[in-house]
């Protein structure tokens, strides 16, 4: 039985100094559906219709990251309809 100890592997959780790290530079539609707060049915939804920008590749929907926040910091929010109600009471 030997008693010299093996050297061990280093393992890096944090990035040298210096080092660049480059993260994923596309979302799946389940990542923005779960970004939004919307249901993966209603994100599939917003994504075939154009209205948030994706790209078919094979068969994945891919939604670049930068399109996505250029979309999501250019969506206003649009008035209320008026229903006659307010804070969810009736009148």
């Amino acid at each position: 039985m030997s008693t010299t100890a093996r050297p061990s592997t280093v393992v890096r959780l944090v990035p040298r100094t210096g080092s660049t790290v480059v993260g994923p530079v596309t979302y799946t539609v389940r990542e923005v559906a779960k970004l939004l707060g919307i249901s993966l049915g209603s994100t599939y939804a917003l994504v075939r219709d154009g209205t948030i920008p994706a790209t078919r590749l094979g068969g994945r929907w891919l939604i670049p990251r930068a399109r996505f926040h250029a979309w999501l910091d250019g969506v206003t929010e649009e008035p209320a309809a008026a229903t006659g109600t307010e804070h969810g009471r009736r009148r």
